[in-house]
C-alpha cells in the first residue's frame, strides 16, 4: 500500500481524535457522556444510527454474499431495509418520549425498571448483563476486522494492527463519550455513503454500463439474474427476519433516547431511511458489478471484492479514502457498542447496586473505566482471531432481537405488559437463541467434517432470531396475564405517553 493510502489513514485518525475532543469539551455531565444531554439533531442521528448498526459486513458482507451467489442474497438487505424503516416509523417517537416520562432514563435498563416500578431491581439485572455478554463478543469481532485490514493494507503483524486500532477507538470514546461516538459516526456514515456510490457507479461505468453488466454476469452465471435461486422458504423467512432484529439493538434504541425531540426523529427517519436504501443497493451492487469485472480471474474470498475494486480502479489517494470507510464502518459500530456498555456497567450496575449516590463527576469516570475494562476485555479475547468465541457474533444480533425486540414492542404499545412479563420473555428470547442455534448446528463427523443438516437435533436450518423472537413474545403475553396485572400508576404513565405520543 502506498504513501498516499498511509497519509488518508492517518489524517483520518487524527480527525477522530480532534472530534473526541471537541466532544469532550461539550460534555458537563453524566447525562451528557452516556447520552448527549438528548442533544442529537436529526441529520447526525439519522447518518450515525446507519454507521453504527451496518458495521463492516456492509461493505464487506454484503456485497460478498452477492458476489458469491448472485441477487439471491438481496433478500436480507430487503429484511433491513423492511425492519429499519418500521422501527424508526413506530418505535422511535414513542420510545423517546416514554423514556423521558419514565423518570428520564437515560439507559435502556433504566428504562424498563422505571416504566414497571421495579423496586426488586431484577429487570435492570438481567437486562445489563445481556447487554454486557452480547455486546462483548460483538466488540471483539469488530477488533478482528479492523485487524484484519491493517495487517492485510500496511503489512503490520496481527497483534500490533489490533492494539493500534483499538487504542484509538478507546480514546476518542473514552473522551467525548456519546457526543464523540455520535458525531465520529455522522463522518464515518457519510463516508461509507460516498464509498458505497462511488464503487459501483465507476465500476458500471468500466464495464460498459447497466445492459453490459448484466449481459457479463448472465455469461458466468444464469442463476446469478435469479432472486429464488438456492433458495427456500425458510431461507427467505430467516433473510428476512433479520429486520425484526432492529427492534431489539441497546444502540439503536439510545440514539432515539438522545434526540432533542420526538419531532426531530421525523426528520431523522427520511435522513436514515435514505441513506439506508441507498447504501443498501450500493454494496448489492459493488458484489454484482463484481461478477462481471472479475469473471476471467474470481476472487479467492468474496468478502474482498470492495477491497479489490478499491485497489485496481482507483488511484492510491482515493483508494486510501475508500479502505478508510471499510475501517470506519467497523469503528462506528465498535464505539456505539462501548459506549452503551459503558452505560450498563456504571449506571445500571455500579450506581444501582454499589454506589446509589455517585456524584455526576464520578459515574463519567466510572464510565470512561467502564469503556477501557471492556475494551480490554474484547482485545483479549480477539488476540485469537480464531477462537471460538467469536463463533458466537453470528447470533449476537440474534441475541438482542429476541431479548429485547419483544420486550421493547409490548412495553410501549401494549399497557398490560407486567414487569414478569418482560422478565421471562427475555430469559426465554436469549435462552431460545443459544440452544437453537447450537442444536441446529450439525455434529461433526470422524474424518472431522460437519454431518449433514439432517444430523443435527433440529434437522433444518431456521434463523434463530426468528424462534427466538416469537417465543419471547409469547412468554411476555403468557406471564404478563397469568401474574398480578400492572399497578394504576403504571397504567396512569402508560395512557399519558400514548395520548401526547398520537
Amino acid at each position: 500500500m502506498g504513501h498516499e493510502s498511509l497519509i488518508v489513514f492517518i489524517a483520518y485518525f487524527a480527525m477522530l481524535l480532534f472530534i473526541g475532543y471537541l466532544a469532550y469539551r461539550e460534555t458537563k455531565n453524566f447525562d451528557d457522556y452516556i447520552l448527549g444531554g438528548r442533544s442529537l439533531g436529526p441529520f447526525v442521528g439519522g447518518i450515525s444510527t446507519g454507521a453504527s448498526d451496518m458495521s463492516g459486513w456492509l461493505l464487506l458482507g454484503m456485497p460478498g454474499a452477492i458476489y458469491a451467489g448472485g441477487l439471491s442474497g438481496i433478500w436480507l438487505a430487503v429484511g433491513l431495509a423492511i425492519g429499519a424503516y418500521i422501527n424508526w416509523q413506530f418505535v422511535g417517537k414513542r420510545i423517546r418520549i416514554y423514556t423521558e416520562v419514565a423518570n428520564n432514563s437515560i439507559t435502556f435498563p433504566d428504562f424498563l425498571e422505571n416504566r414497571y416500578h421495579d423496586k426488586t431491581k431484577s429487570v435492570r439485572i438481567i437486562s445489563a448483563l445481556f447487554i454486557l455478554i452480547f455486546f462483548a463478543f460483538y466488540v471483539s469481532s469488530g477488533l478482528v476486522g479492523g485487524a484484519i485490514l491493517f495487517e492485510k493494507t500496511f503489512g503490520f503483524s496481527y497483534e500490533s494492527a489490533l492494539l493500534v486500532g483499538s487504542l484509538i477507538i478507546v480514546a476518542y470514546t473514552f473522551i467525548g463519550g456519546f457526543l464523540a461516538v455520535a458525531w465520529t459516526d455522522f463522518l464515518q456514515g457519510s463516508l461509507m455513503f460516498l464509498a458505497l456510490v462511488t464503487v459501483p457507479v465507476v465500476a458500471f461505468t468500466q464495464l460498459g454500463g447497466w445492459d453490459e453488466t448484466v449481459q457479463k454476469v448472465g455469461d458466468v452465471s444464469p442463476a446469478f439474474l435469479d432472486v429464488f435461486q438456492g433458495t427456500t422458504t425458510l431461507g427467505i423467512i430467516s433473510l428476512l427476519g433479520w429486520g425484526v432484529g432492529y427492534f431489539g439493538q441497546p444502540h439503536v434504541i439510545v440514539r432515539f433516547m438522545a434526540f432533542r425531540t420526538s419531532r426531530d426523529i421525523r426528520i431523522g427517519r427520511f435522513v436514515y431511511n435514505t441513506w439506508n436504501v441507498i447504501a443498501l443497493f450500493g454494496a448489492i451492487f459493488t458484489g454484482f458489478t463484481g461478477i462481471a469485472y472479475y469473471m476471467s480471474q474470481p476472487l479467492s474470498n468474496p468478502e474482498t471484492v470492495f477491497i479489490a475494486f478499491a485497489q485496481t480502479i482507483f488511484n492510491p489517494w482515493i483508494t486510501g479514502l475508500l479502505l478508510v470507510a471499510i475501517l470506519s464502518a467497523i469503528m462506528s459500530t465498535i464505539s456505539s457498542q462501548l459506549i452503551v456498555s459503558a452505560s450498563a456497567l456504571s449506571e445500571d450496575l455500579y450506581k444501582g447496586f454499589i454506589r446509589k449516590h455517585a456524584s455526576q463527576k464520578e459515574l463519567v469516570w466510572v464510565s470512561r473505566l467502564s469503556v477501557v475494562a471492556i475494551a480490554l476485555f474484547a482485545t483479549l479475547l480477539a488476540f485469537n482471531p480464531n477462537s471460538s468465541v467469536l463463533n458466537l457474533v453470528g447470533y449476537a444480533w440474534a441475541g438482542f432481537g429476541a431479548v429485547f425486540g419483544p420486550a421493547v414492542l409490548l412495553s410501549i404499545f401494549w399497557k398490560k405488559t407486567t414487569r414478569n412479563g418482560v422478565l421471562a420473555g427475555m430469559i426465554v428470547g436469549g435462552v431460545t437463541v443459544i440452544l437453537w442455534s447450537l442444536l441446529s448446528t450439525p455434529p461433526v463427523g470422524a474424518d472431522g467434517t460437519p454431518l449433514p443438516q439432517s444430523a443435527a437435533v433440529i434437522p433444518f436450518q431456521l434463523y434463530e432470531l426468528v424462534p427466538g423472537f416469537v417465543l419471547s413474545l409469547l412468554a411476555i403475553v403468557f406471564f404478563s396475564k397469568v401474574g398480578a396485572p400492572p399497578s394504576k400508576e403504571v397504567l396512569k404513565e402508560f395512557e399519558y405517553v400514548k395520548s401526547i405520543s398520537a
